[in-house]
Order: C-alpha cells, then sequence, then structure tokens
C-alpha cells in the first residue's frame, strides 16, 4: 500500500442505488479482513446514516454478550480496533479527514467519504474534487442510469479532465444487478458508457436481501456492520471480496 493516506468515495447524485452500504462493507472488508487501516469521514449531512449505524452497532455491542464476545476476539485474535467514523459536512470534510489523520497514531490506507447524494449540496463538489478515487454505483433503471452518467461526465468536463482536482479515477460499478434481467439490456448500456469514455468495474455487485443484515437480536450471521466485517458465509456470492480486490488494484497501481 502507498504511504499517503487514500481518499476514496463511492458517490452519485442519485439516492437509493447503494453508496452507503457498499461504503460500509468495503471498508469494514479491507479493515478487519484485510488488515489495513481505514477511516470513514461521514460527511452525508444531515442523516449522517454511518455515524447512525455506528451508534447502533455499538450499543448492541455494549448490551448484548453475544456481540460483546465477538468484539472481543476480534481485537485479541486479531487486534483489529474499530475503524473510526468521524461526523462532518460537506463543506468541512476534507479538514475532518486531514484533523483525523493529524490527530490519530495509526496510519490510514484510505479514508472513506459518504457524501450527499447531490452535487448542488454545498461542498460537495470541492469535497469530490479533492478525492483520490470516486467509484459511481449504477443500476439497470434509465433514471438512475442517466442521472449518474450525468454525474459522472460533469465531473471528468468540469474536473478531471481539466486537472482541477486531485481525481485520480472515476469508475462506474454495476450495482444491485438483478439475475433475471436479460445480459442484453447491460451490453446496450454499457456501449452508451464507452460512448462517453467512462470506464466501468468489471465486478459487479448482485441485488440480494443480505445487503440489509445488520447486527439483530437473533444472532444470525451479520453482512453490513460498522465493527465486524460481513461474514464468511455472507460474502460468499456477494461479489465484495472480488470487488475489495479490484478496487485495491487501481488505487495501489
Amino acid at each position: 500500500m502507498n504511504k499517503e493516506t487514500l481518499f476514496v468515495a463511492f458517490s452519485t447524485q442519485k439516492g437509493g442505488v447503494g453508496k452507503t452500504a457498499l461504503t460500509v462493507l468495503i471498508a469494514s472488508y479491507l479493515h478487519y479482513r484485510q488488515g489495513m487501516n481505514i477511516a470513514i469521514v461521514d460527511c452525508d449531512y444531515p442523516q449522517h446514516s454511518i455515524a447512525e449505524m455506528r451508534k447502533r452497532d455499538s450499543d448492541q455491542v455494549m448490551s448484548d454478550d453475544h456481540y460483546k464476545r465477538m468484539a472481543f476476539n476480534q481485537f485479541t485474535e486479531l487486534n483489529r480496533k474499530a475503524y473510526p467514523v468521524e461526523e462532518s459536512d460537506p463543506t468541512n470534510a476534507i479538514e475532518s479527514a486531514q484533523k483525523l489523520i493529524a490527530e490519530s497514531d495509526t496510519h490510514f490506507d484510505i479514508i472513506f467519504f459518504d457524501l450527499p447524494g447531490t452535487l448542488n449540496t454545498q461542498g460537495v463538489v470541492r469535497t469530490l474534487s479533492n478525492m483520490d478515487y470516486i467509484f459511481s454505483p449504477i443500476s439497470a433503471d434509465r433514471v438512475v442510469l442517466e442521472s449518474t452518467l450525468n454525474f459522472a461526465s460533469s465531473l471528468n468536463d468540469n474536473i478531471i479532465s481539466v486537472g482541477k482536482g486531485n481525481i485520480k479515477g472515476l469508475y462506474l460499478l454495476w450495482n444491485l444487478v438483478d439475475g433475471r434481467e436479460k445480459s442484453e439490456l447491460y451490453e446496450a448500456y454499457e456501449s452508451v458508457i464507452a460512448e462517453l469514455g467512462l470506464p466501468i468495474l468489471k465486478t459487479f455487485i448482485p441485488d440480494t436481501k443480505r445487503f440489509r443484515r445488520e447486527q439483530n437480536t437473533q444472532h444470525r450471521p451479520i453482512f453490513r456492520s460498522t465493527l465486524f466485517p460481513a461474514d464468511n458465509s455472507l460474502i460468499r456470492g456477494s461479489n465484495i471480496d472480488v470487488l475489495s480486490d479490484e478496487i485495491l488494484k487501481i488505487i495501489t497501481e
């Protein structure tokens, strides 16, 4: 891993395409499974979904012996403390990350940013321009696709291609892929994306109910958590591990 801390965002201007879920899943996989030092700056003001998730996760660990044991074992066996989740807003997100870096004894390999789903929110464009890499989730929905292509093209035309920011790469990512949909549909969409000159990751993330599975009173295997990685039984077939590897290969070249 490079010595510099990389700033990475799963970002788009369309809600409901899984950017927050992907941020948590990839951050937790890299931190707890791959041994990397990760942090998240949650600047998705005002809901701060990841900061709220961390609070729920932490409260449950404190009140539930099953999760308390899991957290203890994770710390003692893997020497993995929970990664920090810093609450901020789009205008001050970069300063929040720099403060986190300056005040921590840990060198962070990657800081993920969770941003609002619109370029119109104050500070979003500035924060995005300071990312090293941006990954934009898309789905085979015309409204989602058009919105995300407009978002990506705007960043490409106004920031990346003119060298105004730090962005080294912007990649589209198929998310919520329905296995029942014909591959011809995706091929048609990808030809449009290719014409716009926007790269797209090879890995796709299937549409599955497991993405909603957080810590629970039934102690069923966890998929999405800020304190634990996705359970091995749920990672299989989710492509989260494959996506993590593809992203790492891109950002560490």
